[in-house]
């Protein structure tokens, strides 16, 4: 654990004491294990973790649910199961919250995987046993029957050779979704309670029952964890919130955020060297990282972690997280920090970020928040050599290659200091090992952050008031500079940190007020957004001095007192200039509490091309050992000009040593697009590393950068190709990787060439209106001759959509109240898709995506469900691509702010659902010479050269109407892209697909309303030949029908008046098939059922009157003939006829099932019967009399299916069950399974509910008994009983 780099070693060896005891740090990571190696108690024995929180809400059970125990003490858990309650629990209110959790949802991608390859050794050896049985029956049977010709005899081994190879297929489709676990929240009248039955997850069934469960409540209040299984040995907490509706179950989502916690603050007692660099500091555990989304933060995470560290009154707050940004120091969440820092005194220390070494790469909030303590990541000598184990460290300390640097895109400086960058820390148990080595600005953060926490161990003892400005301001003036130019400081900031340097500060300045010098600056005549320093980055900035109008503004805590603080604060500064031939400041200022203005003049004409860095900063007259009270980075990046004709650069024979950077800076030509480049490494021995990084800045963007790891295994020449944006400056980075080419003393030399192309057209993102017209495209080659080859696709389809619903409501106060007081709301809207054919969709929100620091928005989440709630996919800011089955699916998105009139403006929301077309599907455009080329078919397009000075124009032509999607949604919109350049270097791109060029531009189509079908209407003129009074006859019958359909049957009042109805129905229209087919319908569909066998009785009653209504002859006799009408009655006729067929097929299926129902019913009869005393006997007689009955139900339904089978195909999915239940009555299991699987694998909708059901009591029939728990743990997912919280 390296501690000596920052001083820390030695500042435990004056003050042993000063180990970080009294300070506490809050965790912004991805879950911190209890029971890993260092993280149970600090130095002085008091608890290590305080607190451990879930803020993603990824682990939360629906507990809304509440039941009662019965006589027996059991109650029906979430997940169907019965639980035995334990009855020393106390529950004075009997009230028993329920709800159950799939328990991969809580583990991480690899332990998942891990448990899933053990899962599924110990199912193949399940499986294997039962398919060894099933070959041994058919066996035996093949011996025992040597020909088989007896049809009943050819069933059975057809029965056993479908179990077989259900046996076998099952093995092959195995998809392990996991066991579910319930959970069982009480109020014990203190506290919340929580117990968990685990039985699915122990292979003893005496082990994990809810019974057995030592209850647990949140963490906070006892400080206990458990752990699921043996097997997986993830430690979990709880937390129960919104009055017991709520349980949060914490586990980690990576085992990161233990690392993290483990290098700032792990205790081990028996291994002092493997202390955390604070172990005496105390922390609590905020996950922001989702399991979800494979551990990314959200806006939802990030919110509740802030107000958790404010309510625990925390010290401190370490993140190690981060993403790049379009706007820095702005958005939601940085409000949220600036309330904290300037309010409530937290020090937040975050990672820069590992997207370096080109400059501009640091990342949000770490690197570009003004109130956010940046740390980049610094190797030294002895963490090379002991840590990473090179062979031959450097010679001295350096900042990592990947280590991001700023400036930020408004000119801040971006990294504040530099910390130790790697460590070997603990890991949570899931990962079965104790510590892992782990290197990143992720590091270096919680290795500042424990630094920092030593000294407010320190501030506290002795009485010194904590300010996260003063300290900022004591570890910018105390650390050492790695490096020995200015410029240095982009990469590392003020330097290496030194806790006993800045401790001395602390001491030295105590009485000083703490404040904070907020800059803003804007260039004089003009009107842009202020920034927080000067960043020359563009030619035309360089090419003319420039004056700045500076703003500083002193910033006290919230807390500070007006006239003991404010209105007596007064400083006099002395200004100076890193170098006063390019940046001029004035000589002194003073500065009260009301802030101060002066003028910086920047003359970089006679700066060399490169990078060159400058400060301006204030040192205060009377105490000038303070250092710099304020900066103002000057940063200029002074680019080379391409001015040759076909414009190229060669740099040569640039000589690198490990960690070596070499930055260069171009002009990009306007009119170039891209580049293609040729790097050659020569004069080396071992393999070396390489990053090539480019980066561009464009106004409002994240930075524009690519970057490359090239690795050359021997002396060779690598091109590559990348986009560029014409008339901004291109930063080209060249690194060595830092531990490339370690112990060799050869020297690397590369040259490098990089040649500028482009094609300039009159519009870059195209839109095709949807008529019939092409768009002209003027294009020319400014820069050199080029050739023109374009290519045009629409592959993708975007479908905009409105909330069907919109609901806002109030969220829980315990996890989701400012510390400002005010209270967050949540807005749920929710949208209905329909997929006519399964589909990969990806949803989109061009108001939300893409942005979780720069949004004044909270958070986004959103869930798509089907009709039975199973959840397809799930995602927030950065949506994913789904592969979903036809059908249609709910998308419920979550929107998440404290002001109502916002969430208010939001209700009617546009979302777009893009589909990728399938490959069939795609449309390729086509290019034209002439306007009336595309309805006229000729003069098709090509390419072409394009020479310097000459424009070209051609016609892009819209899509063949026959090749548009059939049946989409008005509004939808073909989208794909365009590309006109073909690359010189040999196979690169694809000259069909555009997306392979790197140069590519959107298209997008919209569809036009659809065709006007010319048959509609035409169908009414048959009714014209009847007569009046039949037409109203008919009308008049139909709709009483109609209202006979509507009625309910849910109370006996209505089951007797649809009675009723339907006998005076029956009486007016005798024998009318529509009327009985409906009477039917009603019979079946009832839900109010007193006593099954006499409801059985009347489905089949009226099923006889449907069937005896029908003319069976007549019908034959239609379809053995071959009918194809010619005319509109024949039409009718047909419809008719088919019409009658279907209500015969399905009288006689709901017969079928009726006479099969009372026999099982018979049955159920008949065994309790056998089970009664001698007491009983009459009922026994009754029973063998109903029983004598039996003897006839058999032929009933035999009779019944096989005229069924006559005019219906039995294996469809319509009427497939009764071929199942056949098989099930003739014991043939297997076959009976195997038709089941075939109708729901077969099934163009999603198969109900009902099938999986019958599946699982077939499985369980047969006694395979791994199936069916592995089809249980299946039904959870596919129907489970709610949606989950979100």
């Amino acid at each position: 654990m390296p501690k000596t780099e920052i001083g820390a070693d030695r500042f435990l060896h004056s003050h042993p004491h000063y180990d970080g005891r009294g300070a506490v740090v809050a965790i912004f990571d991805s879950g911190v294990d209890p029971a890993a190696a260092g993280l149970q108690v600090t130095s002085d024995g008091k608890p290590k973790i305080l607190d451990i929180l879930d803020c993603t809400g990824s682990g939360d059970i629906d507990t809304s649910k509440v039941v009662k125990a019965d006589a027996d003490g059991c109650i029906l858990g979430a997940s169907g199961a019965s639980l035995v309650i334990n009855t020393s629990w106390k529950n004075p209110s009997g009230d028993w919250h329920v709800g159950y959790k799939l328990v991969y949802d809580l583990f991480t991608k690899n332990l998942t995987s891990r448990l899933k390859k053990e899962r599924k050794r110990k199912w193949d050896e399940k499986n294997q046993e039962e398919i060894a049985k099933a070959v041994k029956q058919l066996t035996d049977f093949d011996q025992e029957h040597i020909k088989v010709e007896d049809a009943k005899l050819k069933k059975v081994r057809e029965d056993l050779q479908h179990r077989l190879d259900l046996l076998k297929k099952q093995s092959e489709s195995y998809d392990d979704k996991g066991p579910a676990i319930d959970a069982l929240v009480w109020y014990d009248g203190d506290v919340w309670r929580v117990a968990l039955d685990t039985q699915s997850l122990e292979d003893d069934p005496d082990c994990g029952k809810l019974a057995n469960f030592v209850p647990l409540t949140n963490y906070r209040t006892e400080r206990k964890y458990g752990i699921f299984s043996k097997l997986d040995a993830c430690t979990y907490v709880v937390n129960v919130y919104n009055d017991g509706n709520v349980l949060s179950m914490v586990t980690d989502s990576s085992p990161h955020g233990t690392h993290v916690a483990g290098i700032g603050t792990a205790f081990h007692p028996e291994e002092p060297l493997l202390n955390g660099v604070a172990p005496g500091a105390q922390l609590i555990s905020c996950k922001i990282g989702d399991s979800r989304l494979g551990s990314m933060e959200t806006g939802t995470g990030l919110t509740r972690a802030l107000i958790a560290a404010v309510e625990h009154k925390c010290d401190l707050i370490n993140m190690s997280y981060g993403e790049p940004t379009s706007l820095p120091d702005y958005g939601r969440f940085v409000d949220l920090v600036n309330e904290a820092v300037d309010k409530h005194r937290l020090i937040f220390v975050s990672s820069a970020g590992n997207s370096g070494p080109a400059l501009s790469t640091v990342g949000a909030p770490g690197g570009t928040s003004s109130n956010i303590i940046g740390v980049g990541a610094y190797v030294s000598p002895a963490m090379a050599a002991g840590a990473h184990c090179v062979v031959e460290p450097p010679s001295e300390g350096l900042e990592y290659t990947w280590s991001s640097r700023g400036p930020t895109t408004d000119g801040d400086l971006g990294v504040c200091v530099s910390a130790p960058g790697c460590a070997v820390a603990p890991v949570p148990t899931w990962t079965l090992q104790r510590r892992m080595l782990m290197n990143g600005t992720s590091m270096a953060s919680p290795s500042a952050c424990g630094g920092i926490a030593l000294l407010i161990s320190a501030m506290k003892a002795e009485g010194i008031p904590v300010s996260p400005y003063s300290v900022r301001k004591a570890l910018e003036n105390t650390s050492i500079p790695i490096g020995d130019s200015p410029e240095d400081k982009l990469s590392t900031g003020q330097g290496l940190m030194q806790v006993d340097k800045c401790y001395e500060y602390i001491q030295q300045s105590q009485n000083i007020p703490s404040v904070r010098y907020q800059i803003n600056i804007k260039q004089s005549g003009k009107t842009n957004p202020s920034s927080r320093g000067i960043y020359l980055r563009e030619a035309h900035a360089c090419q003319q001095p420039t004056e700045w109008m500076v703003q500083v503004d002193p910033k006290f805590h919230e807390d500070a007192k007006k006239l003991e603080e404010l209105a007596v604060f007064e400083e006099c500064i002395e200004l100076h200039s890193s170098d006063k031939m390019v940046v001029k400041a004035p000589e002194y200022l003073l500065l009260t509490h009301n802030g101060c203005t002066f003028n910086i003049l920047v003359d970089p004409t006679d700066l060399n091309d490169g990078l060159h860095y400058y400060e301006v900063y204030g040192i205060d007259c009377k105490a000038p050992w303070r250092g710099p009270l304020f900066r103002i980075p000057v940063t200029i990046t002074m680019p080379m000009v391409v001015t040759n004709r076909n414009p190229q650069v060669s740099f040569s024979k640039m000589l690198f040593q490990p960690g070596h950077i070499e930055r260069k800076y171009i002009e990009v030509p306007h009119g170039a697009s891209w580049v293609e480049a040729t790097m050659n490494a020569s004069s080396f021995d071992t393999a070396r590393r390489f990053f090539l990084h480019t980066v561009q800045i464009c106004p409002l963007q994240r930075p524009f950068t690519r970057r490359n790891v090239i690795t050359f295994s021997s002396p060779a020449a690598k091109s590559f190709t990348f986009r560029v944006v014409g008339g901004q400056t291109l930063e080209l980075v060249i690194a060595q990787f830092w531990s490339s080419g370690i112990g060799s003393h050869e020297t690397t030399c590369v040259d490098l060439e990089v040649v500028f192309h482009g094609i300039k057209i009159n519009q870059e993102e195209i839109l095709l209106d949807g008529s019939e017209a092409p768009i002209k495209l003027d294009v020319e080659a400014p820069l050199a001759t080029e050739k023109l080859a374009p290519v045009a696709i629409l592959d993708k389809i975007r479908v905009p959509y409105r909330p069907i619903d919109a609901k806002i409501s109030a969220l829980s106060s315990d996890r989701d109240k400012l510390p400002s007081g005010k209270q967050i709301l949540a807005l749920m809207l929710t949208y209905k898709i329909k997929l006519e054919d399964g589909a990969e969709i990806k949803p989109q929100i061009p108001f939300l995506n893409d942005r979780i620091y720069d949004t004044k928005f909270e958070s986004q989440f959103y869930i798509i469900c089907d009709s039975n709630k199973q959840v397809y996919s799930s995602g927030d800011a950065y949506p994913n691509a789904t592969k979903l089955p036809k059908g249609e699916y709910n998308l419920q998105l979550y929107l998440r702010h404290d002001n109502l009139q916002i969430l208010e403006k939001m209700k009617q929301l546009v979302l777009f659902i893009e589909r990728n077309l399938e490959e069939k599907e795609i449309i390729q455009l086509c290019f034209f010479s002439q306007p009336d080329g595309p309805l006229m078919g000729n003069g098709s397009f090509k390419s072409s050269t394009l020479v310097p000075g000459i424009k070209e124009g051609f016609y892009l032509g819209p899509p063949p109407k026959d090749k548009l999607p059939k049946n989409s949604l008005q509004g939808s919109v073909l989208v794909g892209s365009i590309s006109y350049g073909k690359l010189s270097f040999a196979g690169q791109g694809n000259h069909k697909n555009p997306q392979k060029h790197h140069v590519s531009y959107r298209v997008s189509y919209i569809l036009p309303p659809n065709k006007i079908d010319e048959d509609k209407g035409k169908n009414s003129s048959l009714a014209t030949k009847k007569t009046v009074s039949e037409r109203i006859e008919q009308e008049v019958r139909d709709a009483k029908i109609k209202v006979l359909g509507g009625l309910k049957q849910e109370k006996d009042e209505e089951c007797m008046e649809w009675k009723e109805l339907s006998a005076s129905l029956k009486s007016e229209y005798p024998k009318y098939t529509p009327l009985l087919a409906k009477i039917l319908e009603g019979l079946v569909s009832r839900s109010y059922i007193k006593d099954k066998f006499h409801h059985n009785e009347e489905v089949i009653d009226a099923a006889n009157e449907v069937i005896d209504s029908i003319d069976r002859d007549e019908l034959i006799k239609y379809f053995a003939l071959k009918n194809d009408p010619e005319d509109e009655e024949a039409e009718k006729i047909k419809k008719k006829m088919e019409s009658t067929r279907d209500q015969l097929a399905e009288a006689l299926y709901q017969k079928g099932f009726a006479l099969a129902e009372i026999e099982s019913l018979k049955e159920v009869d008949k065994s309790l019967a056998s089970a009664t005393t001698e007491g009983a006997k009459q009922d026994m007689e009754k029973t063998n009399e109903q029983s004598n009955d039996d003897d006839f139900h058999p032929d009933l339904f035999e009779e019944n299916f096989n005229e069924l089978k006559k005019w219906v195909d039995v294996k469809c999915t319509k009427y497939g069950i009764l071929l199942v239940t056949n098989e099930r009555r003739n014991l043939r299991l297997g076959t009976a399974l195997k038709v089941l699987s075939d109708i729901i694998q077969d099934d163009a909708e999603r198969a109900k509910k009902k099938f999986y059901e019958l599946r699982l009591s077939l499985l369980e029939e047969i006694g395979w008994t791994h199936l069916a728990t592995y089809e249980r743990e299946w039904m959870l997912v596919r129907f489970p009983p709610s949606l989950p919280p979100f």
